[in-house]
């Protein structure tokens, strides 16, 4: 056999044992189901009910939760592999599809635009989004808050670069505003409502006033395609979590304090206002989406201009 064949053949071999080894890992039964959250909201209902764990435990496949502060690294752990599905706002995958980021949506929280706002001390001076030029405004960089932000200035006719955005993470910016190291705050419950229990602040604009802001359960690409009824099986648990927390309003508060240790008066705050469902991507959730992306995309906070509809997963059919 002369040396080009013996390299060819060996070639050969190499191809055929990876295709073999990726076939062989596809086909390889989950162990474990790694789910990224954020303690608020449903996710938190559904690991206090335990309905997914229940769903997997006679199935031998064990349920991991790993906390996030915020959405941007969720997609990054989601990305790498780290966590296989997790729940995020509007924005944060938004700038993981630009930068490339292997995930796919695979369905959708109801809207809760009471729950996010822009606001200030009552002792404040700003008296309306138009008072915010030049002002500090503490928000998390790639967040439904940040895209709260630029919504709600866009539509006051402010020009981003006429405010001075502070990129803190939520609990960081909890202490700017504390010491009034920035002006105003954009975020989302539970640190909105431990915001209005502790200054009774006054709300410049909420979500729900100018967006369709929605909670999104995504997933990373290659685990919806490799293993699709765990995330079928795992949306379909969460609507289960979702009628529950609809129904007993009063226990989920009591269950977001029991496991955040936020003030049980936030909780209940947060809760009442909250709508708990789960629905699928339906072309107008794609379309505000799409507008979110190119708002971002025009002010230059992606790098790359988005097709929304690339990134959601088709659940397989019966």
């Amino acid at each position: 056999m002369s040396r080009s064949i013996r390299r060819a053949f060996s070639a050969a071999l190499l191809v055929a044992a990876l295709v073999a080894s990726t076939f062989s890992h596809a086909a390889a039964p989950l162990k474990e189901l790694k789910i990224g959250y954020q303690k608020t909201g449903l996710p938190v209902i559904a690991r206090q009910q335990q309905v997914i764990e229940k769903a997997f435990e006679p199935k031998g496949i064990a349920v991991r939760w790993v906390e996030f502060t915020a959405g941007p690294p969720l997609v990054e752990a989601l990305n790498v592999g780290s966590i296989d599905v997790g729940w995020v706002g509007d924005a944060p995958p938004i700038f993981g599809q630009s930068a490339g980021s292997a995930i796919v949506y695979a369905a959708a929280l109801a809207p809760n635009g009471k729950g996010e706002a822009i606001f200030v001390k009552p002792q404040s001076p700003i008296k309306a989004l138009a008072d915010l030029k030049g002002k500090k405004v503490g928000v998390a960089k790639g967040t439904s808050a940040h895209n709260l932000l630029i919504a709600a200035l866009e539509k006051s006719g402010i020009s981003y670069d006429e405010i001075i955005p502070v990129y803190l993470s939520p609990a960081d910016a909890a202490a700017a505003f504390a010491s009034d190291k920035v002006d105003a705050w954009a975020v989302w419950d539970p640190f909105f409502a431990i915001a209005e229990t502790r200054y009774e602040p006054r709300i410049l604009v909420r979500s729900g006033d100018i967006l369709d802001v929605r909670t999104y359960f995504i997933a990373n690409r290659d685990f919806a395609s490799a293993h699709p009824e765990i995330v079928t099986e795992t949306v379909s648990k969460l609507k289960v979590a979702a009628d529950w927390a609809n129904a007993n309003k009063d226990k989920v508060a009591q269950a977001l304090h029991e496991v955040t240790g936020v003030p049980l008066d936030a909780q209940t705050l947060a809760a009442n206002r909250s709508v708990f469902s789960v629905e699928p991507i339906t072309p107008a959730i794609i379309a505000h989406q799409q507008e979110t992306a190119d708002r971002f995309f025009k002010l230059k906070l992606i790098p790359n201009a988005i097709k929304i509809s690339d990134a959601v997963w088709a659940a397989p059919s019966n």
